[in-house]
């Protein structure tokens, strides 16, 4: 091919190389039964076994529940296999993402506690039957910022393309529907912190029960500011398109002061995210969210990382969020990280496009499908934050789910937390339907009262 290539005219070899296809397609379904699991991920354990090939994921009926939304830690009782520190970093910086690494070169007092590796995500039944049904049916639309043929699961299972790994995520399964009570935190790099407390709504595509399969929704969100008394009652609507070039995202808000809806524009890309006092941007929340479109998207490969993990201690409600908010970071006591295997993308800022971040590298876990941990940097390429995603898997409803996530200022030594249940007493309720009107602009004000 390379000496084929060489004979030919500088115009014809420009034409082979734009011509000639940049991934291998991946069509066969039936890879979903064996060398890969449901989800996409890789059935097979690592070469060196550390981490387990997936059995299946932690089953339902395994965790027990209390009425409070309280999940038993199942790994309560073992103990790390090694801490990383400051002083032992280099040892194994080849597991470390960059951010990590910034972390504990930042941070005399940080650290990692890495457990033995768990792989206890799994999707239902309808979902995985979704997904299987996807490949070679679901399509990247529009340069790829917007899906052909995508109803529900994981769009793409077989990714070969960068922007397929991202609506993996996009899309990644939380439930068809959701329900709760949840706080978000800044805090100052004194430790002081400030705290809002929310409830939520949301509902995907199929969860809607009066949308007709061509509408382009991927999802309707609802949040309502609870506290402090400056924000209650405040409240923030936005639809998410499947196509993001056929229709932007919309957004509203209705603030009580004022008796009015509004069009909320600026809901979307570097724009601060809703009580973050900057610290956040609005596509930043739960790592990415949004049109992808300002940046281009390069595939890393799969790499072996230490993330967070089957956060059920974090998670607790016997904790109160004085107890893991501390200077600087969540305590580290609390954090469980685990080796897994993690699809790299690197976004890079078109040139002419806005936005604060110039380069973000983003860790995507294989069995979820959520962003994992990412890295964004400033417009000069100087590392200035990083995020992680602190995931546990519910069995009572087959969701790979946050308990949280931060969003880490190397630079103030500021960060924020959003997602946090613990202490609320009341279970998150999922897959619930509802109707489109539910999510209308005109029933805002209602909801307002």
């Amino acid at each position: 091919m390379q000496n084929t290539l060489k004979k030919l005219p500088l115009a014809l070899l420009l034409l082979a190389i734009a011509q000639a296809p940049a991934f291998a397609k991946q069509t066969d379904a039936g890879k979903l039964d064996g060398p890969l699991n449901p989800m996409g991920g890789e059935r097979a354990a690592s070469a060196d076994g550390s981490i387990p090939a997936w059995d299946g994921g932690l089953k339902p009926g395994s965790l027990s529940a209390s009425p409070n939304g309280d999940y038993a830690d199942p790994f309560a009782a073992q103990p790390p296999l090694m801490v990383i520190t400051q002083a032992n970093a280099a040892q194994y910086q080849a597991l470390l993402t960059p951010g990590q690494a910034a972390m504990l070169k930042r941070y005399p007092n940080y650290r990692l506690n890495v457990y033995p590796t768990q792989r206890t995500a799994r999707m239902p039944d309808a979902i995985n039957q979704a997904t299987r049904a996807n490949v070679g049916a679901v399509t990247l639309a529009d340069q790829g910022y917007g899906l052909n043929g995508y109803s529900a699961g994981v769009p793409f299972p077989l990714p070969t393309e960068p922007l397929e790994i991202v609506w993996n995520h996009l899309a990644r399964y939380v439930g068809n529907s959701l329900e709760r009570e949840m706080a978000s935190a800044t805090v100052e790099a004194n430790g002081t912190s400030t705290l809002v407390t929310y409830a939520q709504s949301v509902h995907w595509r199929n969860a809607l029960s009066d949308l007709q399969p061509d509408e382009n929704v991927l999802y309707y969100s609802l949040i309502r500011a609870l506290s402090p008394s400056r924000v209650a009652g405040e409240i923030t609507l936005v639809h998410d398109p499947i196509n993001q070039v056929a229709a932007v995202r919309d957004a509203w808000q209705y603030v009580p002061g004022q008796r009015r809806v509004r069009r909320a524009p600026t809901v979307a890309y570097d724009s601060s995210a809703r009580y973050s006092y900057g610290q956040l941007t609005s596509d930043g929340v739960g790592g990415f969210n949004g049109a992808p479109d300002r940046y281009e998207w390069k595939l890393l490969g799969k790499q072996e990382r230490l993330i967070p993990y089957n956060s059920y201690k974090l998670a607790s409600k016997s904790l109160k969020y004085a107890d893991f908010l501390k200077a600087g970071f969540i305590d580290p006591q609390y954090v469980r990280y685990e080796k897994h295997r993690v699809w790299v993308l690197e976004a890079t800022l078109k040139p002419g496009a806005r936005h604060i971040y110039g380069k973000r590298r983003f860790y995507i876990d294989e069995d979820t499908w959520q962003i994992a941990g990412s890295e964004m940097y400033d417009s000069r390429g100087e590392l200035w934050r990083v995020y992680e995603n602190y995931p546990m898997q519910l069995p009572d409803v087959d969701a790979p789910f946050p308990a949280m996530d931060a969003t880490y200022d190397l630079i103030s030594g500021r960060y924020t937390t959003n997602f946090m249940t613990n202490e609320y007493q009341k279970k998150m309720v999922f897959n619930l339907t509802a109707s489109k009107d539910f999510y209308s602009p005109g029933a805002l004000r209602r909801y307002g009262k």
